[in-house]
């Protein structure tokens, strides 16, 4: 991106009450070549596996065809001729929103049939002028859908959802027509006065959770909240192995030492060459908080210092199976994925000294050597966490 700001993509989800597969789909892809960003949010119709089929299908579709630039005309013909129709209520079985960012920064969003999308700028809502795309083929003859292009400045956000959010509360006495659109808007409004930097994670995580109150905490409907976020970048440097030349040390040290951003050093032999070289104690911790891992210690300037490869080892299988629901627990590799998700631009330094201990015939098979390890938790961070990592072997 040329702008000076981090895009911030999450979508949170809640499956119809009973069902075990949510029948909203959502996808993103962070273009890398192409500096560009692509989110899809789908509906399918009714709830369970055949919604989650349906809006599968969508959803996939709407990303491929954006990636490839195709115009907004052409994705919505594609996708509403390949979709079935109902036979009863003449609609089709999904809907759909797709934001398209560009490596210029325009953003381009295309929806049809889901909730109108919010925009902020700052603390108001922003209204882009929307365009109405009436399609001409036999099939689809009459049917509307809607699309605007804007150029984002630093603090906007887009929220976009589906009707389980905005029906939420339909026919209860607070609100016998559904939360609605309206009102959607001035709770994410209120919650942005109270919460300037609030995250998208947990703005999204806000709504969700607000509109599944409106039914007393039983989801009558899949419920999907999406939203994105441009803003300052979260800066986050992992320091694991010492370098593998030992005239190094003090260049390792120093990229620690000046980094702006948060900090966390993994490895007994890298936490003692960063402590000497910058005159700084380490203090151990006797606290187990993982049964698998040895304890964290401490270093000032430092936000977490651990052990090396058996942690980033369970970092990569946290990573792996982390979803919405997952609740990370207290243990060494558990902060290191919090802090992780709380970051952008992660920029790991990987020494390449070889330890001699990693090469024991007896130790666990499983135990990689360090950069195996590392760079399949930087591909999982850029494929399903969107975030911006880069390495640096020293």
């Amino acid at each position: 991106m040329n702008q000076p700001f981090y895009i911030e993509v999450n979508c949170q989800q809640k499956n119809h009450e009973g069902e075990r597969i949510c029948g909203d789909v959502f996808l993103s892809e962070r273009i890398k070549k192409e500096n560009r960003i692509v989110a899809v949010l789908s509906d399918g119709m009714g709830h369970g596996v055949k919604a989650n089929i349906l809006a599968t299908l969508t959803a996939t579709m709407a990303l491929n065809f954006t990636r490839e630039h195709k115009d907004v005309n052409t994705i919505a013909e594609i996708i509403m001729n390949t979709l079935p129709v109902c036979s009863v209520r003449q609609i089709s079985y999904s809907t759909f929103t797709i934001i398209d960012i560009e490596m210029d920064g325009k953003v381009s969003i295309l929806e049809y049939d889901n909730p109108q999308t919010t925009i902020l700028r700052g603390k108001y809502t922003f209204e882009p002028e929307w365009k109405c795309i009436i399609l001409e083929s036999e099939k689809n003859k009459g049917k509307e859908l809607r699309s605007c292009t804007f150029y984002p400045k630093k603090d906007d956000r887009i929220i976009f959802c589906s009707d389980g959010i905005s029906q939420s509360g339909l026919g209860t006495k607070q609100y016998p027509f559904g939360w609605g659109v309206k009102n959607l808007n001035k709770f994410i409004l209120d919650t942005i006065k109270q919460k300037p930097f609030i995250s998208a994670r947990k703005l999204a995580r806000k709504v969700l959770n607000t509109a599944i109150g409106h039914d007393n905490y039983h989801s009558k409907d899949d419920t999907s909240c999406a939203s994105i976020y441009f803003r300052e970048p979260r800066k986050l440097l992992l320091v694991t192995g010492p370098p593998y030349e030992k005239k190094k040390d003090i260049d390792l040290a120093m990229a620690v030492h000046k980094y702006q951003g948060k900090k966390i050093i993994c490895g007994a032999t890298t936490t003692e060459v960063v402590a000497r070289e910058l005159g700084l104690e380490i203090r151990d911790s006797f606290e187990f908080t993982d049964n698998d891992l040895p304890p964290i210690s401490y270093i000032d300037g430092i936000n977490l210092v651990t052990e090396g490869i058996l942690t980033l080892t369970k970092v990569t299988e946290i990573l792996k199976a982390h979803n919405n629901n997952f609740v990370l627990g207290k243990g060494p590799a558990d902060q290191i994925v919090d802090l992780i998700l709380q970051s952008d631009e992660i920029h790991i330094i990987i020494g390449t000294r070889i330890n001699i201990a990693h090469q024991d015939p007896t130790l666990p098979i499983e135990l990689e050597i360090r950069r195996t390890v590392v760079k399949r938790i930087a591909a999982l961070l850029e494929e399903k966490f969107l975030k911006e990592v880069t390495l640096e072997f020293i």
